[in-house]
């Protein structure tokens, strides 16, 4: 089973280094994303760049103090930056464009591969691939029953997830998966109680699923 760097021993300026790699990525992120997916429109607001690079900044700290000095280290700072622009542009669209999915997919398949081989963690690798074709199944299902509650843009999201929970161990694959739907139902009763909301389906789930990932990342050992 997967199990991280000694956090304890990590220098402090190793971590802010972290979080201002975090705050530095998420503008070239959304450049490039302008850039080669115009149909999104264009970069955003300067108030939400901001507070995207802000959370990509905490992200990155945060994984960095919980793996410290380990070649995982960067699979998951790539997560950060890319699922934070996922879960903006599924909150401003309902939208989570193939390009980006598949991006933090395969991206994160051959980051996790570098520890996979020279760690020799072949074991966490193995368990990663299935703990993605497992989420993923689940939630084909979920989707072909339910297709007003689950997209297909969140059944293609849950790959990428399931390959980081399963990497890290299959008590994060259960409790992140479920962790998931409990986060979209809560924000889900919010929303639909502040805002006047009437459907379920205004509410964007990958958002949940990216939180539900970290959070089984950052506090599940």
């Amino acid at each position: 089973m997967f199990k991280s760097g000694d956090a304890g021993f990590v220098p402090w300026f190793f971590i802010l280094g972290a979080g201002i790699l975090g705050l530095a990525f998420s503008p070239v992120a959304e450049v490039l994303i302008a850039k080669y997916l115009p149909r999104l429109g264009g970069l955003p607001m300067t108030r939400i760049r901001m507070t995207t690079a802000a959370i990509t900044g905490l992200a990155c700290a945060a994984f960095c103090l919980r793996f410290g000095l380990n070649l995982a280290l960067s699979a998951f700072i790539f997560l950060a930056v890319l699922g934070v622009q996922l879960a903006r542009i599924d909150v401003a669209q309902h939208l989570l464009p193939n390009p980006l999915v598949l991006m933090l997919l395969a991206g994160g398949f051959l980051l996790l591969l570098v520890p996979g081989l020279f760690n020799k963690q072949a074991d966490d690798l193995l368990r990663a691939v299935l703990g993605a074709v497992i989420l993923f199944a689940g939630y084909l299902i979920l989707g072909l029953i339910s297709p007003v509650g689950i997209g297909m843009g969140d059944v293609k999201l849950a790959a990428p997830v399931g390959l980081y929970l399963g990497y890290l161990g299959w008590s994060q694959l259960l409790y992140g998966g479920l962790l998931g739907f409990i986060l979209n139902g809560v924000v889900t009763a919010l929303l639909l109680s502040r805002k006047g909301r009437k459907k379920t389906s205004e509410v964007a789930h990958g958002p949940s699923m990216l939180g539900a990932l970290t959070g089984a990342s950052l506090f599940i050992l």
